[in-house]
């Protein structure tokens, strides 16, 4: 969109934001853009894609021009990870490629800045995978593949190595993976100009309490520390950072007083200014955990915010830290909130939007 001032064009800006889902049918949407009204919360529909099945896992490039999806299959070896062209102008997107990850559920996808490699996490098998990008978005046949077999101390749930999110640290130099299976983050080096790309690195993980199912990660603005959200052990543990090791400085639990046990701690993200980090827990809660950041990397609880809906799986915040999207696939709901930069609180606005089994939910201003 152009606007015209004092016969100057100018770009307008628009916020948009991805949405994949459980769709269990690729005949039906999968993937939907809708635009994010930056007063009122509303989001209106723009477009949406069939053809793609349990696009449940969305990510994007650097540059915003790739969108890239990874489709849990419950099948043996059947999943894939595609990537998407995004115009905004067009308000398009549209099918580009696709490749087999080696495994049946990938849950997790992350894309180098440089826009020449992504890396992706199947979660049955506990494995890695890692791709070449052309530069029009084509994703290459995979060149490396991890397995991580370890499991830990819950027979049902820890019989194996189970990698739920692959992360980058600030420098793009190494990736992390946490493994809910081994109870371990796994420290890669990565380097873009070698044809494999992935060696183990120096410090080759980072013990995770017992039991304790290490999930999501993130990494605080500033580059110095780092937090990893732990699905069964109902806690976020705080890391010291520094060139590819991570040493402990705290646990603090994500749950209230009144949720004891049958932990389900999801997701985890930090606003952009690094005042405030926020950790959405599943199960009975159905919430966000809200932490303030102290000048030490260590957090301190501020409250909690009902998310609206069941089953809060992910959510993001967008770029300016006004906005925090949840995406439901339980109640089929993504709901938007305010958040308010001082007290880090959040406030609903807007309508919930209905999506039937919306997973995923990224944002991102054009």
């Amino acid at each position: 969109m152009l606007v015209i001032v004092a016969g100057v064009k100018l770009c307008a800006q628009n916020t948009y934001v991805f949405l994949g889902s459980f769709n269990h049918d690729k005949e039906t949407e999968g993937i939907y853009v809708y635009e994010l009204d930056t007063v009122k919360g509303k989001l209106s529909k723009v477009t949406s894609l069939r053809g793609v099945l349990n696009p449940s896992f969305l990510t994007l490039s650097q540059d915003g021009k790739y969108v890239f999806a990874c489709t849990e299959s419950k099948t043996k070896n059947a999943g894939s990870v595609s990537s998407f062209r995004f115009d905004p102008e067009k308000k398009s997107l549209t099918f580009i490629s696709s490749q087999k990850t080696g495994g049946e559920n990938p849950v997790y996808l992350t894309a180098h800045k440089n826009g020449n490699w992504l890396i992706n996490g199947n979660y049955t098998e506990g494995s890695v995978s890692v791709y070449p990008i052309s530069e029009n978005g084509v994703i290459q046949p995979r060149i490396q593949s991890f397995q991580f077999s370890e499991g830990s101390v819950n027979p049902d749930r820890q019989d194996r190595g189970h990698i739920h999110s692959t992360v980058f640290s600030p420098d793009f130099k190494y990736v992390f993976l946490p493994d809910l299976g081994a109870d371990k983050i796994w420290g890669y080096q990565f380097e873009t100009d070698k044809k494999e790309p992935l060696t183990e690195a120096e410090k080759p993980f980072t013990p995770t309490s017992l039991g304790s199912g290490p999930r999501h990660f993130t990494f605080h603005p500033n580059g110095k520390y780092a937090y990893c959200i732990e699905e069964m052990g109902g806690a976020v543990s705080v890391y010291q950072y520094d060139n590819g090791k991570l040493e402990p400085l705290q646990r603090i639990n994500t749950h209230s007083d009144q949720f004891k046990d049958n932990f389900e701690s999801s997701d985890v993200h930090i606003s952009p200014d690094g005042h405030y980090l926020y950790a959405s827990n599943r199960g009975n809660e159905n919430n966000i955990a809200i932490f303030s950041i102290s000048d030490d990397g260590t957090l301190k609880t501020v409250g909690y915010q009902s998310t609206k809906g069941k089953h809060p799986r992910t959510f993001t915040i967008d770029s300016s830290g006004k906005f925090l999207i949840v995406a439901h696939p339980v109640s089929g709901t993504a709901v938007v909130f305010k958040r308010n930069a001082e007290t880090g609180l959040l406030k609903k606005i807007g309508r919930k939007l209905k999506l039937n089994g919306v997973s995923t939910v990224q944002i991102r201003k054009y």
